[in-house]
C-alpha cells in the first residue's frame, strides 16, 4: 500500500544545471507520485525525462500526467519523455485550465512544431489520451485514489491537485500568488488536513512585494496556509532560479525556526506520505 512522492524537479522558471545548484538541483517542476504500483506524475519540466528514463527501466508502461499549467517551466520536459514514444505504453494528460482555448493537446501539439521544435507530436508512439477539465473538478484513476482540484491564482491560470489514497492526502500546489493579509480559501478547503503540501515558494515576504504580478507566493505563506489548514508537513518548492546552494541551506535554517514541520524540496528526494 505505498504512498509516496519523488521530486525529479524543483525550480520554477527555468533549469538551472551549475556548480551552484548541485545540492538542492536545477531541473524544473516535476513530481511522481506513487500509489500502490501505480503512478501519476504532476507537471512536465525538465525533471521529467529522467523520470521516464527511470519509468522505462522499472517497465512501467502507464501514466497519468496531471499538469499545473503550461507555462515552459512546466511543461519543456513533455518532448523528452521517452515512455510517450514506445509502442504500447499509455500516457494519459490532463489540464484544467484550458477547456475555453483549444485544449491540452493543441497546447503540446504546438509546443513541438516548426521551427521551434523538430519532432512533432505525432511521432510519439505510445496511446497516448488528452482530456481537459475544470479546475475545481473531482476523479478518480484507480480503485482507491481520488484527485480533488482547485484553481490557483496565476496568470492564464493553473490548477492545484489534492491526491488521497489510502487514508491519506498530498496536495500540489505550485505557480500562485497569494495576496497579503488573506489566506487563499480555494487552498486552504484544497490542503485541510493533508499530510504533505508542495507549495509555490518562490519568494520570502521581504522579497515578495516587488513580485506582485508575478504568480508566485512565499515560504512564509506556505508555513501560514499548513498551520491554519491543520497540515502535517511542508515541503518549500519551485525554487528561484537565482537561490544557490548557499542561500537554500540559509532559507532552510529560518524555515524551519518559524516551523518545525518544513523542508525544502530537493531533486531525486523521495518521502513518503
Amino acid at each position: 500500500m505505498s504512498f509516496a512522492v519523488k521530486f525529479w524537479g524543483v525550480r520554477g522558471s527555468i533549469a538551472c544545471p551549475s556548480p551552484d545548484h548541485v545540492e538542492y538541483g536545477g531541473n524544473t517542476s516535476c513530481i511522481e507520485v506513487k500509489v500502490g504500483a501505480e503512478r501519476i506524475i504532476l507537471d512536465a519540466g525538465t525533471g521529467i525525462r529522467n523520470l521516464g528514463q527511470e519509468l522505462l527501466k522499472a517497465g512501467h508502461k502507464n501514466c497519468h500526467l496531471l499538469l499545473t499549467h503550461t507555462h515552459w517551466d512546466h511543461i519543456n520536459g513533455f518532448p523528452f519523455f521517452t515512455p510517450a514514444y514506445v509502442p504500447g505504453n499509455r500516457c494519459h494528460v490532463m489540464a484544467g485550465h484550458l477547456t475555453d482555448i483549444g485544449g491540452i493537446r493543441q497546447v503540446l501539439a504546438s509546443q513541438m512544431a516548426n521551427p521551434t521544435f523538430p519532432v512533432p507530436l505525432e511521432v510519439m508512439q505510445a496511446e497516448l489520451t488528452f482530456e481537459d477539465f475544470r479546475a475545481g473538478d473531482s476523479f478518480s484513476f484507480y480503485e482507491g485514489v481520488v484527485v480533488k482540484t482547485a484553481a490557483l491564482n496565476h496568470p492564464n491560470g493553473a490548477t492545484g491537485y489534492r491526491i488521497e489514497y489510502d487514508g491519506k492526502a498530498m496536495c500540489y500546489v505550485t505557480d500562485t500568488e497569494h495576496v497579503i493579509g488573506k489566506p487563499d480559501q480555494n487552498v486552504l478547503d484544497l490542503i485541510e488536513g493533508a499530510d504533505l503540501v508542495i507549495y509555490d515558494s518562490t519568494y520570502s515576504d521581504e522579497t515578495f512585494e516587488a513580485k506582485i504580478g508575478w504568480g508566485h507566493s512565499t515560504w512564509q505563506e506556505g508555513i501560514r496556509l499548513c498551520q491554519a489548514a491543520n497540515v502535517k508537513k511542508l515541503a518549500i518548492f519551485h525554487h528561484d532560479p537565482e537561490h544557490t546552494d548557499d542561500m537554500m541551506r540559509e532559507l532552510e535554517a529560518k524555515a524551519k525556526t518559524m516551523w518545525s514541520h518544513c523542508f525544502i524540496a530537493k531533486d531525486f528526494m523521495e518521502v513518503e506520505i
